[in-house]
C-alpha cells in the first residue's frame, strides 16, 4: 500500500486552481455523457466486464499475485483495440450525437408538433385497422440523412392523407420506410439497417428488425405496423414497445419528442 500513500502525499501537495476545477468538470461531463449513451445498452454490460477485469488486475498487483497479474496485464494490453471493436456502434452514435444539429430543430418547435403527432397516431391506427404494413422513422437529434438518401425524396409537409396513401399496397412507395423530420415527410421507400440480435422472437419480421436496427444506430423513434396482426410497435433506444394503440403511441411519441407526459394535453 506504499504506492497509495505516496499518491495521497502528492495530492496533498498539489495546488488546485480554477483551471484545474474547469478541467475536472469538463472531464466529468464527458464521462457522464458517455454513461448516458451507454445506459440500458449491451455496451454497458461489456463496460462492467472491463471494469471488473481492471479491478482484478489492481488487486493482483496489490497482493502480489504474479500469475493472475501477468495474465490480466496481457489481456488489458489489447484493451484499446477491444474497446474500438466492442463499442464501435456506441462510438459512432456518440460522434453523430455531438456533431448533429438536430437538437436545434427540436428546440425550435413552432407549436405544430403536437398537432402532427395527433395526425400521425391517427394515421398509424388507421393502417393497423386495415392491417397495412408500415415502417415510419421519426428523426430526433441524430440525423437520418444517410438512410433518407436510400429512398425516394419527398420533402412534403406531413399530412394524414399523404401518409396513408404512401403505404397503400401495390403503390411504388409502399415498400420501405418513411422518414419524418419535424413536420415534413423527407423520404419514402427507404432502406433501414437490420439488427443482428439473435435473441429476438422469431415472430418479428423484417420491419421490426429494421426498426430495432435503426434504433441501435440512432436515437430515432421508429413505428412499425404489422400487416399480419395489425399490431403497432415503437422502437426506441434499442427496445421494442408493443402492443400500442392510438393513445399509448401518441403519449410515447410526445414524451420522447417533446418531453410531454401522458397527462398533458396534446391537441391545442
Amino acid at each position: 500500500m506504499s504506492w497509495l500513500l505516496k499518491i495521497l502525499r502528492q495530492m496533498t501537495d498539489l495546488q488546485v486552481g480554477i483551471t484545474d476545477v474547469v478541467d475536472i468538470l469538463i472531464v466529468a461531463i464527458v464521462i457522464y455523457a458517455l454513461l448516458v449513451l451507454l445506459r440500458g445498452t449491451r455496451a454497458m454490460q461489456m463496460l462492467w466486464g472491463i471494469l471488473i477485469l481492471t479491478g482484478l488486475y489492481i488487486a493482483a498487483q496489490v497482493f502480489s499475485l504474479v500469475t493472475l497479474s501477468t495474465v490480466l496485464s496481457t489481456l488489458l494490453a489489447f484493451l484499446p483495440i477491444a474497446i474500438i471493436v466492442l463499442f464501435q456502434q456506441e462510438i459512432r452514435r456518440m460522434l453523430t450525437a455531438f456533431g448533429s444539429t438536430g437538437w436545434m430543430r427540436l428546440g425550435a418547435n413552432n407549436g405544430e408538433g403536437p398537432i402532427m403527432l395527433n395526425e400521425l397516431a391517427l394515421a398509424v391506427q388507421a393502417l393497423a385497422a386495415k392491417r397495412i404494413g408500415a415502417l415510419i422513422a421519426v428523426e430526433r437529434r441524430d440525423t437520418l440523412s444517410i438512410w433518407a438518401d436510400t429512398g425516394i425524396p419527398l420533402e412534403a409537409k406531413f399530412s394524414y392523407d399523404l401518409l396513408l396513401n404512401i403505404f397503400v399496397p401495390g403503390t411504388p412507395l409502399h415498400d420501405g420506410a418513411v422518414i419524418i423530420r419535424g413536420d415534413r415527410l423527407v423520404s419514402a421507400s427507404c432502406f433501414l439497417p437490420l439488427t443482428t440480435r439473435h435473441e429476438l422472437s422469431s415472430e418479428l419480421g423484417t420491419r421490426h428488425r429494421a426498426a430495432i436496427g435503426l434504433s441501435e444506430e440512432s436515437d430515432a423513434l421508429i413505428i412499425v405496423v404489422s400487416e399480419e396482426t395489425g399490431t403497432i410497435s415503437l422502437a426506441v433506444d434499442e427496445q421494442l414497445l408493443r402492443p400500442l394503440d392510438e393513445t399509448t403511441l401518441r403519449n410515447a411519441l410526445a414524451e420522447h419528442l417533446y418531453k410531454l407526459r401522458p397527462s398533458e394535453e396534446l391537441a391545442s
